[in-house]
């Protein structure tokens, strides 16, 4: 099992490329599923979540391949394709839940392993088949498999009205892909307004859908007879340009992200902001700078335009070697705080009371062997060991390639001493 070897203190300069955003590639290539005509998609970041996508579909009988230097991934969906997820391939990725709507309104039947993933918290499907039967499905769970098909007779899913209990990202998603293909009118209610959604919309709207408001609250779709190929680019990485931003904060330095857009990132970049970090944007790019201790930020995560849960644990990572206190409250995940023990072995300081983390920021963090225990935990474990003095080792780093394209490699270009061990 690979590791990560890091030798902390010294500061980041120079540039790196934000890479494709995974959690818009995941449902971009379950969207290849709703035609039978080729589609094209570049920017693809090179991660073990997309390979294990990929080979999901290319279990199910689509044809793919690859191609280009910067992540090109070509996809055709024949007709005779097997509309199955099995749990060997989706034990690892919640995403997976994504084939089902694609897969119900295309070819009108599916059978969908419960999906798995990072252990962070519950994510029940239960809004997901709501949806579904909303527009007409009838689905069963059984045997740990998620069975749905059309009534007798139908051969489209219809039109409806969806407002979901709580804001789903994935939810919104898979009700986007199948209202493409619905006949009538869908419109989604408390629907998910993450940068992901509105890129997934604007491929699907190239292909021909009929889609308004998406990057809102309210979504209307117009379903369509069919839908065409196209070819699409994937929306850079909100996530990865905000840990690094993290990482030269910490650490200090002068990085230049390219390919980062900054409108992704509000929340985020007002924190560093605040902190005392330099922070300049264009069209392309972000640049950062930090020199000195940095001034705590208490946050509180919430549902997009708000502070992202997936930035949490990088964060609390920078307020550990901040000044003063900082109070982070956690609102999406129950169990995302399973980094603050990793964290204590470096030597930070931190109080935890349920959805609540208090950390007491110190001079420095001394390496130590850790275990990174989900993806952005991984993330913020590498921060903390590139501000640490002397060696630190972190372990498991299975879960940092399924959401970082080579992660380390970028690191070192801009002047981090860490390496994979094998």
């Amino acid at each position: 099992m690979d590791k990560l070897r890091i030798t902390g203190g010294r500061p980041l300069n120079g540039e790196v490329t934000i890479s494709g955003a995974k959690n818009a590639a995941l449902p971009e290539l379950c969207a290849t599923l709703l035609t039978a005509e080729p589609v094209t998609l570049t920017n693809v970041p090179r991660l073990r979540d997309v390979a294990t996508m990929r080979l999901l579909l290319d279990n199910m009988g689509v044809q793919s391949e690859t191609h280009g230097e910067r992540g090109g991934m070509s996809f055709r969906a024949p007709d005779s394709l097997t509309p199955e997820a099995p749990y060997e391939l989706v034990k690892t990725m919640r995403a997976s839940v994504l084939v089902l709507g694609p897969l119900l309104a295309r070819f009108g039947h599916a059978k969908v392993s419960l999906p798995g993933g990072c252990a962070i918290g519950s994510r029940p499907v239960d809004q997901h088949i709501k949806g579904m039967q909303a527009m007409g499905a009838e689905i069963l769970v059984e045997h740990g498999y998620m069975v749905a098909q059309l009534p007798a007779g139908k051969t489209r899913l219809h039109g409806a009205r969806i407002a979901t209990d709580m804001i789903t990202v994935t939810g919104t998603e898979n009700f986007l892909m199948a209202a493409a293909l619905a006949e009538g009118e869908t419109l989604l209610e408390n629907a998910a307004q993450e940068p992901e959604i509105t890129d997934l919309a604007e491929m699907l709207i190239a292909m021909g859908a009929k889609i308004e408001g998406h990057g809102t609250s309210r979504i209307h779709i117009q379903g369509v007879d069919r839908l065409r190929g196209c070819t699409h680019q994937v929306v850079a990485d909100r996530i990865e340009a905000g840990t690094f931003l993290c990482a030269v904060a910490a650490t200090g330095g002068d990085v230049i992200l390219r390919h980062a857009r900054a409108e992704h990132l509000d929340a985020v970049i007002d924190k560093l902001h605040d902190a005392g970090a330099e922070i300049e944007a264009g069209d392309d790019f972000i640049r950062v700078r930090a020199s000195g201790r940095l001034k705590a930020q208490s946050f509180r995560t919430t549902e997009y335009p708000g502070f992202p849960t997936d930035m949490q644990a990088q964060f609390m990572a920078l307020n550990c070697i901040a000044t003063g206190s900082s109070k982070v409250t956690e609102t999406i995940f129950e169990n995302r705080f399973m980094h603050v023990n990793e964290l204590v072995r470096l030597g930070a300081k931190i109080q935890t009371d349920g959805k609540v983390a208090v950390v007491e920021g110190i001079d420095k963090l001394s390496g130590a062997i850790v275990m990174a225990t989900d993806l952005r935990a991984s993330a913020s474990l590498v921060i903390a060991g590139l501000v640490a003095e002397g060696e630190t080792i972190v372990d498991r780093i299975y879960h940092l390639d399924r959401g970082y394209d080579q992660m380390e490699a970028k690191l070192r270009g801009i002047g981090a001493d860490i390496e994979r061990i094998k």
